[in-house]
């Protein structure tokens, strides 16, 4: 059963902390007779998956769409998804499969603008570990029994689909041990001192560890054809969700988070990855500033063009869901209304408001 904050508003403003640490969650407030600022959370503002939301900020898209858009950032996807139902924030920045998860528990949920046509996660094996080390020679999830498993959190997407490769290689829940680590820093160091054997991971801490040979790889989910081999179909990784209630209430609104959103994708699309690394601070590339922009490179071509689900996606994301032993059934969802492309098609026909 996923994990579940017990005290969302208090997250928030932890989250709203962290935000303003990183130097782009400071909103330009809502002036008297304007639309109350519209909050998203992302779980960790340094993690590539989400740089849309973090381009639209700082280039300000979401400011030329008139709103006042706080980003702020927290620990993993799974809080996110508590503060989303919560209603302590409007807009969820995680993984598409949260809303699957969500819609099965009565939650009422949906996808409305897909920022990756690929799940963007990698599984490693720690080199500092004897377990690791072993994974890593052979590089099959089979040798995953009796390992230390690192995630971001029970309930997470690293949570399901760790599973989800580890049921396919015939290795049940009970075999191994997951190790919810949270953070990107606390992944970085229990690999280099070896107290995980092996963990799944985002861009760049996936880049980083890969280059200074505290990681190898096993599973590589990153790109479009390495989701499609390992998952078995198209897939859809990071995305905006939100409360259906609250779209429905507020289209305007939502139409125009999703055309800054959509221009930040045309943004990553037409622009080198030095250029975009430019405009990110310190906070957010790290000191590795050359190793950001390796990684960011690697990244662009996962990155939809145009914030569509890709077709067949929900399919492969419910299938994983189930084999993964998430408690998921088919029954318990209706794959279309996970989702929405109405918004990214009104985007594309609408013409930008300033050069991409």
């Amino acid at each position: 059963m996923p994990f579940r904050a017990q005290h969302p508003g208090r997250a928030l403003l932890l989250c709203l902390a962290l935000g303003a640490a990183a130097g782009i969650s400071a909103p330009v407030h809502a002036e008297a007779g304007q639309a109350a600022p519209v909050r998203l959370m992302m779980g960790g503002m340094s993690k590539i998956v989400y740089l849309p939301v973090v381009l639209a900020a700082r280039l300000g898209y979401f400011r030329d769409e008139g709103l006042d858009v706080q980003v702020v950032s927290g620990p993993a996807g799974i809080d996110t998804s508590t503060e989303l139902i919560a209603g302590a924030i409007e807009g969820a920045v995680g993984f598409y499969d949260h809303t699957l998860d969500l819609q099965s528990r009565g939650q009422d949920v949906l996808s409305v603008v897909v920022f990756q046509r690929a799940l963007g996660l990698a599984e490693l094996a720690s080199t500092r570990a004897e377990g690791g080390r072993a994974l890593a020679r052979s590089g099959s999830m089979r040798d995953a029994k009796g390992r230390r498993l690192g995630v971001t959190g029970f309930g997470a997407s690293t949570w399901v689909v760790t599973r989800y490769l580890a049921a396919g290689a015939g290795v049940a829940p009970g075999d191994y041990t997951i190790v919810p680590l949270a953070s990107d820093t606390r992944f970085i160091e229990a690999m280099e001192q070896g107290s995980i054997d092996a963990g799944m991971v985002e861009e760049p801490t996936a880049t980083r560890l890969l280059s200074s040979g505290a990681a190898r790889m096993v599973a590589d989910m990153r790109s479009v054809e390495g989701s499609q081999r390992w998952l078995g179909g198209p897939y859809a990784g990071a995305c905006l969700y939100m409360r259906r209630g609250w779209v429905d209430a507020h289209p305007h609104e939502t139409a125009q988070l999703v055309h800054a959103l959509v221009r930040a994708l045309r943004y990553l699309d037409t622009h080198s990855a030095q250029a975009i690394a430019d405009t990110l601070p310190p906070e957010l590339t790290g000191s590795d500033r050359a190793g950001y922009v390796q990684a960011l490179a690697s990244a662009q071509p996962a990155f939809s063009r145009d914030g569509q689900m890709p077709q067949g996606a929900p399919q492969t994301v419910l299938r994983v869901l189930i084999a993964a032993g998430s408690g998921l059934t088919a029954r318990h969802v209706d794959l279309a209304k996970t989702y929405t492309n109405a918004f990214v098609t009104g985007a594309q026909s609408d013409a930008p408001k300033g050069a991409p």
